[in-house]
């Protein structure tokens, strides 16, 4: 059993894209999770989830329960080694002392004959304190919550995500447009949408390529199409920037192939089931007319063309998508809503065949 520990505060969000990670991902307080199993490779490709610990077990969210959970433990980590301990109190939530907790925890193991190296230890245990009702952000389904929870997880560390998402801000991109999607987003969406090495992923209306940087950057192949000749030469750009040099991704794995071409996202040029995953951010506004199609009639055949060529897709969009949705044929796995600001909520369509 693994540990999760979550980035942020949108917690069902960040569940459903550790599941591209992980199997049988369950939340058990705000900010933390547990799962059966986990690829180390993806998870260091996680934008919402921080690391993943070997569960050693959970009790209540205070330092002397840790002590007792961490005393009656089997610990099977080389006796050789060294150990540190880290704490965390998510979001502040339960009043923990995490310096106390270090040290009682710290003690704990070296009387079972372990050496403390604070620096660089070479086995971390976290000790992770929340308190709370894990937080239910999805639109179409609040079954999820659950009562407050009180809970202190202990977990050998397995592997971190690779945090470098400042490094591809969207101003600091050679090719920028206003509006361009963060690449923790972006990142996530791709996640969702299957992205990870032997996969090809499909952006029909991949604006300046930020799904598509992301998603060959965890290794997926990917093809992007636009309707702008300016937008294509721009992700171009941006791509040509962040995929083609030598060598594995921040991620550690191989930079995915990719491919950008002018054309209309309801008529797309490719075979049916030609691609793993389709994800595209929808045109924003009310506008009666986007390019040579109105805004209603761009989104529909968008769906239905990425259903042809795809059995999954994640549909980023100011508004909700769902009846157009079914009608191109998907089924609506979930809807969440991200707050951007206070005018604008992003609303992320997970669609299934």
């Amino acid at each position: 059993m693994y540990l999760l520990e979550f980035a942020g505060e949108d917690d069902a969000f960040a569940s459903r894209e550790a599941e591209s990670a992980a199997s049988d991902v369950r939340a058990i307080a705000p900010g933390l999770a547990v799962a059966h199993a986990i690829s180390t490779e993806r998870v260091r490709g996680l934008a919402f989830t921080r690391r993943a610990s070997d569960l050693v077990g959970r009790t209540d969210a205070d330092v002397e329960s840790a002590r007792a959970l961490l005393e009656a433990a089997p610990i099977d980590r080389d006796r050789d080694g060294t150990v540190a301990v880290r704490a965390t109190d998510v979001h502040g939530s339960s009043g923990v002392d995490t310096a106390r907790a270090e040290r009682r925890l710290g003690q704990v193991l070296v009387d079972r004959g372990f050496s403390v190296d604070l620096e660089e230890p070479d086995h971390l245990l976290r000790a992770v304190f929340s308190e709370g009702e894990p937080g239910q952000t999805s639109i179409e389904d609040d079954a999820d919550e659950t009562e407050t929870v009180s809970v202190c997880a202990l977990g050998w560390l397995e592997v971190e995500s690779v945090r470098d998402f400042g490094d591809r801000a969207p101003t600091d991109k050679p090719f920028f447009q206003p509006g361009s999607m963060d690449p923790l987003l972006a990142r996530a969406v791709a996640n969702v949408a299957g992205a990870r090495p032997g996969s090809t992923i499909l952006d029909p209306m991949c604006g300046t390529g930020g799904v598509l940087v992301e998603a060959g950057l965890v290794g997926a192949d990917v093809i992007g199409t636009d309707a702008q000749r300016k937008m294509v030469g721009g992700a171009r750009e941006n791509l040509d920037h962040f995929l083609e040099p030598h060598g594995p991704s921040p991620v550690g794995t191989d930079r995915g192939t990719w491919h950008v071409a002018r054309a209309d996202a309801t008529r797309l040029p490719l075979a049916n089931g030609a691609v793993d995953g389709v994800v595209f951010d929808a045109p924003y506004g009310r506008q009666s007319k986007i390019a040579t199609h109105r805004l209603e009639d761009l989104v529909s055949g968008a769906l239905a063309e990425a259903r042809r060529v795809a059995p999954r897709a994640v549909v980023v969009a100011d508004r909700s998508w769902a009846s157009e949705a079914h009608e191109a044929g998907w089924t609506l796995e979930k809807t969440f809503h991200r707050q951007v600001h206070r005018s604008l909520i992003r609303y992320v369509h997970v669609l299934s065949e």
